[in-house]
């Protein structure tokens, strides 16, 4: 079984730059973090884009879903800014792509070292095995439909509707 990870940007490959003190991002991580977790899956990993989701536009959000429309895998893994992660699930619900595709994300980066992008993304690639098509959200060890999910800021983690 192929899976597509398609890479977005987002708080999972946001680095601190000692100088300015700011979240950038240089490169993604995925290919370390698969590496780290001893992924043994059929994936190949697409940098898409990497920017923060509270800039994304509905442009990028075009450019996700052609993404999916267009590789030949019916699996596909979408690492995300949390902030605006259900805008994006739904733009990619509203094209009806046959294919199972999941939305990760992490609230802490990777490059902290206690981010939980890791576990979410592991946790990502086994819903997107699992699921029958459709679009869903895997935070915090749970896996949502795309529609039924919000992000709850007081708590900092996803919850059903």
């Amino acid at each position: 079984m192929s899976i597509r990870i398609l890479v977005t940007g987002g708080t999972f490959d946001k680095e601190y730059d000692e100088l300015t003190g700011s979240l950038l991002f240089k490169e993604t991580h995925l290919a370390e973090m698969l590496r780290l977790g001893r992924s043994r899956g059929d994936v190949t990993i697409r940098t898409v884009m990497m920017i923060d989701s509270l800039d994304m536009t509905d442009a990028d959000r075009a450019i996700i879903v052609q993404n999916c429309l267009q590789t030949p895998e019916e699996k596909i893994v979408i690492t995300h800014g949390t902030d605006t992660m259900t805008d994006t699930a739904a733009a990619i619900a509203n094209a009806a792509p046959a294919k199972t595709i999941v939305l990760t994300g992490a609230m802490v980066p990777y490059a902290f070292g206690s981010s939980d992008g890791l576990f979410n993304l592991g946790s990502a690639l086994s819903f997107v095995q699992l699921l029958p098509p459709g679009v869903y959200i895997a935070m915090n060890g749970k896996c949502f439909p795309w529609n039924r999910v919000r992000k709850n800021r007081d708590r900092g983690e996803f919850e059903e509707l």
